[in-house]
């Protein structure tokens, strides 16, 4: 990974701001909830010459109840990486042409590709290809003017659709991930979350600021900053953020529903072949969402998820896509991988009177 540290003081100093406007007051579940993103305003986007697409998206729209108008269908080659930008601009017409207007993301049910050029195709569904999100090794990038919003309504806001994708190895890693992220619903777990700086100096650019975030939210959600090279044997997961190219012992912790995790590294979402840990690992081990670099980022923070506005959205009762979306500064060389609609820290929908 490059060493590039010019953001950290700028993103460390906003999100201080951040914390300072708010107060306390800002991160408790009882104040200013929020409600999540609907199965009706997300689209589900299917390749139709990927059979594993196929199955996934149709398990995911029976379990989600995902309306049949908002299932998109395509077809592609599946057999690369990387999508050129020539062929994702024809894809992407197709799937704009055929999305209905109230949806306000989508969630891809694909391992690959994982990128479009320069860039991931999460981000790319997103916002549409533009080379502002990408970088000749060490610069800073478009940014998302979703990170830290209350919007509930990202494309009528911004004209952003954020985007997820359910990947995994096999179709019964994908319904596991698929069936964590609907046992979350509404559960209000109680957990905790890890925050590690670890001896890997460079990965660690965004520890700077986890001693703020757990105190931030003493007294109102277990955040546990640590300097150490990871955990185990914690039965408790709901939020693990770390910085080293392969995290030891992950397989030998508990994820409750809804968990997230991720580790500040250069292309941990390069989902085959990469020499360096792959998040699709923190999937296989229990967490319902992770998130990695596709291209070298270098170890600018603003490009990799903040817990501490993680977390507030995701208490106040966002879905996990809004949340860890929201988290994100500089989203243009990163994949989002997950259940789109888990939200464990969501209020229950009011019930009908007869």
């Amino acid at each position: 990974m490059v060493i590039k540290r010019s953001s950290l003081f700028i993103f460390s100093l906003i999100v201080s701001i951040l914390f300072i406007g708010v107060g306390h007051a800002k991160f408790s579940p009882l104040y200013q909830p929020l409600p999540g993103l609907t199965e009706k305003q997300l689209a589900v986007i299917v390749n139709d010459a990927d059979p594993l697409s196929v199955r996934i998206a149709d398990y995911y729209q029976s379990k989600r109840q995902i309306p049949l108008a908002n299932m998109i269908h395509i077809r592609f080659d599946a057999s690369s990486n990387a999508l050129s930008q020539k062929d994702f601009a024809a894809i992407k017409r197709q799937v704009d042409a055929k999305t209905p207007k109230q949806v306000q993301a989508f969630v891809l049910t694909w391992l690959k590709p994982f990128r479009v050029d320069c860039m991931s195709i999460t981000t790319a569904f997103a916002a549409g290809f533009d080379q502002a999100f990408c970088a000749k090794v060490c610069q800073e990038t478009r940014k998302s003017p979703y990170f830290a919003s209350d919007s509930q309504k990202p494309f009528a806001d911004y004209q952003w659709r954020p985007t997820m994708t359910l990947a995994g190895h096999s179709f019964d890693e994908v319904k596991q991930l698929v069936d964590r992220g609907v046992a979350a619903d509404f559960t209000r777990p109680q957990g905790s979350a890890y925050l590690l700086k670890t001896t890997d100096q460079a990965r660690s650019s965004r520890a700077a600021y986890f001693p703020e975030v757990a105190k931030a939210f003493s007294g109102l959600w277990p955040v546990n900053y640590l300097e150490q090279n990871a955990i185990a044997g914690k039965t408790d997961v709901m939020f693990y953020f770390t910085g080293l190219m392969h995290v030891p012992d992950i397989d030998k912790n508990t994820y409750l529903p809804g968990a997230v995790a991720d580790h500040l590294t250069s292309v941990g979402g390069v989902l085959t072949g990469s020499d360096q840990m792959n998040i699709l690992e923190w999937i296989k081990a229990g967490a319902t969402a992770t998130y990695g670099a596709v291209v070298e980022p270098c170890n600018y923070p603003a490009k990799f998820p903040h817990p501490g506005v993680m977390l507030q959205y995701y208490l106040r009762g966002n879905t996990l896509i809004e949340a860890y979306w929201k988290s994100v500064w500089e989203p243009g060389q990163g994949i989002f991988v997950g259940e789109p609609l888990a939200r464990p820290f969501a209020s229950p929908p009011a019930k009908q009177s007869r």
